[in-house]
């Protein structure tokens, strides 16, 4: 058979180079890769014989085995899975198909510390460019389940690999590693050490559910004994919690979500009655790098009767938990269910009402309980967590429960809507927040001076999810969520009518000046008053109570909606001498050409203070340089 020569596609090859110079320390965890994907073979191969019993495949006896051939140092991690095309090969092992990975690399690159890097190739998840650790070069024989004809990859983990078609190949994958010198200084073990295979395989594959075999070596003049199978094989939700260890749910994770890093939390479920079904949930410790693209996998493994069913089964948890993983086994459903049917499963929607209390109601423990690790599930999921204030509003207050905010209040510590309604100040009726990129930003922005002044706490909020569920949620224990840059602010005691005899005479001494900017500024704004939330700042730009703010308004057109957009409001501070200054300009000179300027620019100035931009740039700093150029 011909053999052709391909070039790794380039952030392949980046990474093969990474793996064969040794980021991870603990180089055992290549063979836990191997295995976790010749489980992933077999899963699939019996998926597809039950959906299509024409295929030509034989079931009879699914396992995998190792086989270690210590004159050759060689090691073989061999199942009679599901395999692969010679078109599958070239596309899965020669590229790494995955829109994140650029950014994966760089940040690998960025990685301060040994321990960095490693979490970041367990967040990628190398799977078979693991053995390149272990390997100076790996052989890969493969023959899909129905096909006459199998491939052979060869690669040194180098610029190049060779693809060959065999016709003799067995059905399913095997992998064989050419091993290194053993090196105990850099963690490298001797892998053709029969002892060294079954601790690795006791200690992170023991869950398997198919039966890992050592392939037996005949001594001199003796029968060829019988293969032995290393792994229990035993589910580990189908256990009770004081059976299993820590470290075996930790390997289960890491099974499924092919992260190198323990868990946060592992979240154990078993329903009985009319509908029975087991569940074992992880939170991660970390968010994986793609968490907010399109193409990341949600999901959670579904088992029937411990019979695989589908990888990554979305009914199973809303979207705002995607990040969870695990595995839930029910006894009820049928065994050739498709996703289109999971949507309409009335069992499945009770599993998933269920599963989601109880992921949230972990998470309502560990705030409560345990500091830290709430602030590392906060830190990490957070902003996905707050999705389901807008989608869910059956579990919206549940949600609200373990949801905390940046504050005024602390620099540091984050609070509760709870904690921030008990420190609300006498008189106070409304919980106040504002919206922006950064705290830095939103913590000098004009419409936050009264707040500052009055020492009203205000809720700093971030995220781009914010824009939206304020608005969705409304309210929290009757006090309304009031944005500190819509409408008009009231911060003054009721009843002080000194205050509102001064604010009345301000309104009809400036009656000329606003009226006169409305129409000046009319294509941008759609009205000019006296601010009641200026104390330093001469100028700012609010929208009003109702309308879209303009970081709404970006992210709906960003989503491709076509939004109208949307005139402002410009408050200013008449406190101010700049504004002073202007008033006294309007009031002495019939000819306001240039007071129309000066107006145009505290406008603008007043859109730059909140992190906006001029509507015309290059007429901005013509303005600005000719001003400047009179000063002089």
């Amino acid at each position: 058979m011909t053999t052709e020569t391909f070039e790794f596609q380039v952030e392949a090859r980046q990474l093969l180079q990474l793996m064969i110079h040794s980021v991870y320390s603990n180089k055992d965890v290549f063979l836990r890769e191997l295995v976790s994907n010749a489980s992933d073979a077999l899963d699939k191969l019996r998926l597809e014989k039950l959906r299509d019993d024409s295929l030509d495949a034989d079931v009879s006896d699914l396992h995998i085995e190792l086989d270690v051939d210590k004159e050759a140092r060689t090691l073989t991690v061999r199942d009679n899975g599901i395999g692969m095309s010679y078109d599958e090969v070239g596309r899965l092992i020669g590229t790494i198909a995955n829109s994140g990975t650029a950014t994966f690399l760089q940040e690998l690159k960025e990685a301060k510390d040994a321990a960095g890097a490693e979490g970041l190739i367990g967040q990628f998840g190398v799977g078979f460019y693991s053995g390149f650790m272990v390997a100076d070069e790996v052989t890969l024989m493969t023959r899909r389940a129905g096909e006459g004809q199998g491939t052979r990859w060869t690669s040194r983990g180098e610029a190049t690999y060779t693809l060959e078609r065999v016709d003799d190949a067995p059905q399913g994958t095997s992998v064989t590693l050419h091993l290194k010198p053993a090196d105990p200084e850099n963690q490298l073990h001797d892998y053709t050490s029969e002892w060294t295979i079954r601790e690795i395989v006791k200690r992170y594959s023991d869950f398997i559910t198919w039966p890992i075999r050592m392939v037996p070596r005949a001594k001199d003049g003796e029968d060829t004994p019988e293969p032995e199978t290393l792994n229990s094989m035993k589910a580990l939700w189908a256990r009770s919690r004081d059976e299993v260890s820590d470290d075996e749910y930790h390997e289960l994770y890491k099974h499924i979500s092919h992260d190198w890093r323990d868990p946060l939390e592992a979240i154990r479920l078993q329903a009985e009655g009319t509908f029975e079904y087991q569940a074992l949930l992880f939170v991660p410790s970390h968010a994986p790098h793609d968490l907010f693209t399109r193409d990341f996998k949600r999901g959670v493994q579904l088992y029937v009767k411990r019979v695989f069913i589908m990888d990554d089964c979305e009914a199973l948890l809303p979207p705002y938990l995607r990040f969870v993983k695990g595995v839930v086994d029910a006894q009820d459903l049928s065994l050739n269910v498709s996703r289109e049917i999971l949507q309409q499963d009335r069992h499945i929607r009770m599993m998933q009402r269920r599963l989601t209390k109880k992921v949230l109601s972990t998470v309502k423990e560990l705030m409560t309980g345990d500091a830290e690790r709430y602030a590392t599930f906060w830190r990490e999921f957070g902003t996905a967590l707050k999705e389901g204030l807008v989608t869910d509003s059956d579990n919206r207050d549940a949600i609200l429960a373990v949801s905390s905010f940046a504050t005024t209040h602390s620099d540091e510590e984050p609070t509760t809507l709870a904690q921030y309604v008990e420190r609300m100040k006498d008189g106070q009726n409304d919980i106040y927040y504002i919206t922006g990129e950064s705290r830095q930003s939103i913590e000098n922005s004009p419409h936050m001076e009264a707040f500052r002044d009055k020492g009203i706490e205000v809720l700093l909020l971030t995220d781009a999810v914010d824009e939206v569920w304020v608005d969705t949620v409304g309210e929290y224990e009757g006090k309304k969520l009031r944005s500190v840059a819509k409408g008009e602010i009231d911060l003054d005691a009721e009843g002080e009518e000194k205050t509102g005899e001064e604010r009345e005479k301000q309104a009809e001494e400036y009656a000329g000046l606003l009226g006169w900017m409305r129409e000046q500024l009319d294509e941008d704004i759609k009205d000019v008053r006296l601010s009641t939330r200026l104390t330093v700042s001469p100028a700012c730009v609010v929208s009003d109570a109702h309308d879209l703010t303009p970081a709404l308004e970006n992210m709906y057109r960003a989503m491709g909606q076509e939004v109208p957009r949307t005139k402002r409001i410009l408050e200013l501070n008449p406190g101010h001498p700049l504004v002073k200054g202007l008033h006294q300009a309007y009031q002495a000179s019939e000819d306001r050409t240039e007071l129309a300027e000066s107006a145009e620019l505290l406008h603008t100035l007043a859109v730059l203070a909140e992190g906006g931009q001029p509507k015309d740039p290059a007429r901005f700093v013509r303005l600005v340089s000719n001003r400047l150029e009179r000063t002089l």
